[in-house]
């Protein structure tokens, strides 16, 4: 029987020059068409492991030291970024990363020239995209730079799926964003997820966000997967409400705690 997860890890660990841990066994799989949210406080591991997994630790002068990365059947450790990308792992880095000096347009042709798309897919693809994110439409001839911080998260986004992904690869796609602007891009890739079976892996400290239109989460503490469960499940623990979603913890004291729980279960 063939293996029903597209994205396997397990025992992650890797470090940096200065011998800082900073995966330390972090293991999880995600199945075709899933929508899985990898939450935690900052510093915990998140954008360690999805730079992991798209092989650019090397880039930061960190290392992967065990574990292994399987995407799709390949070794994620052994195949280049760029091969990982042809072969459908894209990732949407923090901060957006949009080209200022090109248009929006020119931003998101380019993720269709990355995997080597004819004028047709490429022309077709523009539209699927401006379907998706109608206020790029407008924006198309806008240098990326002049454009707000929710149009550039949208051309991130639009450029990657550009790439044509299997699987989509966003780290913390909220930061910085207005509400209104971080429903309409949710509203998204569940509507990406849903009709087209895009697989998604979101790494978010902002767990009210992820858990709302995520299928799955695990939760990592310095560098250590601690828990793992439905979205709905995990919405439901106290201590998941407590720390990440801002509610009171039942119990003599009400204070929020200022750094994560030791989850226990």
């Amino acid at each position: 029987m063939s293996d029903p997860s597209l994205l396997a890890v397990e025992g992650l660990k890797a470090t940096y020059v200065n011998a800082i841990t900073a995966l330390d066994g972090v293991g999880f799989t995600l199945a075709r068409g899933e929508i899985l949210a990898l939450l935690g406080a900052n510093g915990a591991g998140k954008t360690t492991t999805l730079k992991a997994l798209s092989n650019l630790l090397p880039a930061e002068r960190g290392q992967i030291t065990g574990g292994h990365i399987r995407f799709a059947g390949l070794d994620v450790t052994r195949t280049r970024p760029a091969d990982l990308v042809r072969a459908g792992l894209v990732q949407v880095l923090e901060g957006r990363h949009c080209f200022p000096s090109l248009t929006v347009e020119e931003n998101l042709v380019s993720g269709g020239l990355g995997r080597g798309a004819t004028r047709r897919e490429i022309a077709s693809d523009l539209d699927k995209v401006y379907a998706h994110f109608p206020r790029l439409t407008e924006k198309r001839r806008i240098l990326s730079g002049l454009t707000s911080g929710g149009e550039q998260q949208m051309t991130a986004i639009g450029r990657a799926l550009m790439s044509r992904p299997r699987l989509l690869v966003l780290d913390e796609p909220s930061m910085g964003l207005a509400p209104i602007v971080v429903q309409d891009i949710c509203r998204t890739l569940r509507r990406l997820n849903r009709e087209e079976g895009l697989s998604i892996l979101v790494a978010e400290q902002n767990a009210a966000v992820a858990l709302r239109f995520a299928h799955r989460a695990i939760v990592l503490e310095n560098g250590v997967t601690v828990l793992s469960g439905t979205a709905s499940d995990l919405k439901a623990r106290d201590d998941i409400k407590a720390f990440y979603l801002g509610h009171k913890a039942p119990g003599p004291s009400t204070s929020v705690a200022s750094s994560p729980p030791a989850f226990a279960g």
